[in-house]
């Protein structure tokens, strides 16, 4: 089956997107992590895949596939590239544009200067809707890792997360120390982990390994988790620039309750057509 497809990305975390409204597209796990090879593939840190809703109030259905060829919940970069790509293909005429996820309703809005706005929702905080292992909600755990303890916040954007503050983004131990935490046994569906520097109570530094992927040069889902337990713990503002590898991001959030506004950049790369 010929399949056409666009590379995309958010701040350098790269995307392939595929429209399966005006093509029949199917995809499986061994498909996803094919492709995603960035030697006998086309490379991509997460599949997007554009489908008709499945509710009369919804203007897509949009699912998220990870280089390992896991379905996840919600990817924020990705949400931006996927409002771009619906209307720069003249699929929607709006900018305002509603679409169904696994975890529900997302309002994405693209702005004159081609920004994307994502109404991100309000954040989970309660343990088990993470999911995360403890007896109460707190605004900093401790878990052990190779008989240390560390400190983290844990939050779920749709996906889940454990943020740690780090004195230095360059210097932390992302490769060592994000696979022990995304697979620990206190995240049941595994995790999402940010090393996050403070800056000033209005800018923050952020690595982010992601769940299935690695680290990756942005994680949308990842700067809001990353806001939203700065603030928890009175380090942060409520609106915050967060710089990433890839580039920049604004967060804001107004506090327990209300939605994560997620605001920056999406581009095309290249089209192509590829046999599944």
């Amino acid at each position: 089956m010929l399949v056409r497809f666009t590379k995309m990305h958010g701040l350098g975390n790269d995307f392939v997107v595929i429209d399966a409204i005006s093509q029949r597209v199917r995809v499986n796990a061994d498909q996803v992590r094919r492709l995603s090879d960035r030697h006998c593939g086309i490379g991509f840190d997460q599949l997007l895949l554009v489908e008709p809703p499945t509710r009369p109030d919804m203007d897509f259905r949009y699912r998220i596939f990870n280089a390992d060829g896991s379905e996840v919940e919600h990817c924020g970069n990705g949400a931006r590239c996927f409002a771009r790509f619906v209307r720069d293909k003249r699929l929607i005429m709006r900018d305002r544009i509603s679409v169904e996820t696994a975890r529900g309703k997302a309002v994405l809005q693209i702005r004159p200067d081609l920004q994307v706005e994502v109404d991100m929702g309000a954040p989970e905080l309660e343990p088990s809707a993470i999911p995360f292992q403890a007896t109460a909600q707190a605004p900093v755990y401790s878990l052990e890792v190779d008989n240390q303890l560390v400190e983290l916040g844990a939050v779920s954007m749709g996906n889940p997360h454990g943020v740690l503050v780090v004195d230095s983004a360059d210097l932390a131990p992302v490769a060592e120390l994000g696979p022990k935490l995304e697979s620990h046994a206190l995240f049941p569906n595994r995790a999402n982990i940010g090393f996050m520097e403070v800056i000033s109570p209005r800018e923050i530094r952020l690595r982010v390994f992601e769940r299935g992927a690695g680290e990756t040069q942005a994680c949308g889902t990842g700067a809001c988790a990353a806001v939203v337990s700065g603030r928890l713990r009175g380090l942060l503002d409520e609106t915050v620039q967060v710089h990433l590898p890839g580039g920049d991001l604004e967060i804001s959030w107004a506090g327990e309750g209300a939605p994560v506004i997620m605001t920056g950049p999406a581009a095309t790369v290249f089209e192509g057509q590829i046999y599944l």
